[in-house]
């Protein structure tokens, strides 16, 4: 049974569910860049070179007489660089919150006992 509590414990430590989290959502965003590559990317911007090279599709570029598909490979890269780039921007944004709370000033130090009996001291010579 020790094992068995030991791995409820690691399971469902905040860090372990965070990144399960991550992973899900992850997923989630590589189908909508690879949405945003396949269908908005390549027909807007790389028609022109498919239709020279008299291809539908990016997938379709092959080296000649092999089963090499850089298309594909090309279509991988720029998702890669999308998904990089919007990481990017989200940790860039978390830093900048953190710097922004390791910025803000904590409240005064409250006076120490010897401060606090030379203001009443001061306070009584005002009188």
């Amino acid at each position: 049974m020790g094992i068995a509590k030991e791995f409820k414990s690691f399971a469902l430590r905040g860090n372990v569910i965070d990144l399960a989290i991550g992973v899900v959502i992850g997923a989630a965003f590589n189908g909508i860049v690879k949405s945003l590559v396949d269908d908005i990317i390549t027909p807007a911007i790389l028609t022109p070179a498919l239709k020279a090279a008299n291809l539908a599709d990016l997938a379709d570029l092959v080296i000649p007489g092999t089963a090499i598909k850089y298309g594909s490979f090309i279509s991988q890269i720029i998702s890669f660089i999308i998904i990089a780039f919007a990481l990017f921007m989200v940790v860039k944004g978390v830093n900048a919150a953190k710097k922004k709370e390791e910025e803000a000033p904590g409240p005064p130090p409250e006076p120490s006992n010897q401060e606090k009996l030379l203001m009443e001291i001061r306070d009584a010579l005002k009188k």
